[in-house]
């Protein structure tokens, strides 16, 4: 898949003739201040962090700016941050709107259905994991008929629209639709859509591109925006290594065991953040420097779920005890460590001599994990 950027989406969805802020991309302090005193971009203005991570306002990666001075300084704190392990590189500055309302609206592939899905809700600007039930609507597309009158006219009345703002959104739906259809995308999501007067805004843009499309669209080939540093250094050093949004780092061995415990944590009201495949290695070299690479996306807690095969228990101890040497008192986190399989006994031993907490059930190593991710997010 391609991850891009909120600048790029956005960009996509003007192609599509979908209404936005005024704005524009900056990387320095120097051109946000040019930017606004040209009047490129209206004051009053939002300077927002251009990372594919989420919780950017709660992470001060979104700020406001009234004056050339103010977007300066705004710029240059947020591009001397670095945000959950991403350096940021690029901002977008746009105009600050006397916003009416938020809603959201989505559509994303039901793999289990095997059809486009579009996903409409009244309660925008929030993870729509936290949205009962009841406030989402969920319309099944077929993609060769494509999204119908009636589907639309649904989803309007379920958000409560009429008059300018419901012909707007009809206009805005079909514009979501062919961005999503002909730009082969996985997920094009617009959280929040504001209602500005009779206008209706797409404030934020997440869209995925699917990769197995690439041959139709050439201008995705260079993108990198859905690989964070971190996950370039992995790439580069053949560690299986993804960032989520969470703030529990998960070392796991094999595909399946790691989107087992990812689910463990889920199920126990855990946010998973890095997760880390080990795979089949049996060099406590390799499980160091992987340990370490996240460290520096700097986790509240760190879950270990090993089951050993291949890989020997033992050595996985020996690479992590090694590793945690490396990281800076200030930077420690807990680790939670359930290993299981060849050379447990050995391992286990090695884990407890360090002071690292072991279990051997999935289930309260798991929740022993979410507590101490609870505990405080880095």
């Amino acid at each position: 898949m391609v991850k891009l950027a909120e600048w790029r989406g956005k960009e996509l969805f003007r192609k599509y003739g979908m209404s936005l802020p005024r704005g524009r991309v900056v990387r320095s302090a120097d051109e946000a201040k040019a930017v606004t005193e040209s009047g490129e971009v209206p004051l009053p203005c939002v300077v927002k962090a251009q990372v594919l991570a989420g919780g950017r306002g709660k992470g001060g990666a979104v700020r406001f700016a009234s004056t050339p001075a103010e977007a300066a300084e705004a710029a240059r704190a947020i591009l001397d941050m670095e945000f959950k392990g991403e350096k940021v590189k690029e901002l977008l500055l746009e105009e600050k709107l006397a916003i009416g309302r938020e809603l959201y609206v989505a559509l994303t592939l039901d793999r289990s259905a095997r059809l486009p899905l579009l996903m409409a809700s009244p309660q925008g600007g929030v993870e729509i994991e936290t949205v009962p039930d009841d406030q989402i609507v969920r319309i099944w597309v077929h993609p060769f008929a494509g999204l119908s009158g009636w589907q639309k006219r649904r989803v309007i009345k379920f958000l409560g629209l009429t008059g300018g703002p419901a012909k707007t959104m009809d206009t805005l739906l079909e514009q979501l639709w062919r961005t999503f259809h002909l730009e082969d995308g996985e997920l094009a999501e617009i959280n929040p859509l504001a209602i500005v007067g009779d206008r209706i805004v797409a404030l934020d843009a997440k869209v995925i591109i699917e990769d197995d499309a690439s041959f139709r669209h050439p201008e995705y080939a260079d993108i990198r925006d859905d690989r964070t540093p971190l996950e370039e250094i992995a790439r580069e050093e053949g560690i299986a290594f993804v960032q989520l949004d969470g703030n529990i780092g998960v070392i796991a061995n094999g595909a399946g065991l790691t989107m087992a415990t990812l689910d463990a944590l889920q199920q126990f009201g855990g946010r998973p953040g890095v997760f880390l495949d080990l795979g089949g290695t049996d060099d406590p070299a390799k499980v160091t420097q992987a340990f370490l690479l996240m460290a520096k996306a700097r986790p509240a807690a760190v879950f270990l779920n090993v089951f050993g095969g291949v890989t020997r228990c033992d050595t996985v101890a020996k690479g992590l005890v090694e590793a945690m040497k490396q990281v800076p008192a200030n930077e420690r986190f807990p680790l939670i460590a359930r290993i299981r399989g060849n050379n447990e006994t050995e391992g286990i031993a090695i884990l407890r001599e360090a002071g690292v907490i072991s279990m051997r059930e999935l289930e309260e190593s798991a929740k022993a994990a979410v507590a101490a991710g609870n505990g405080g997010a880095r």
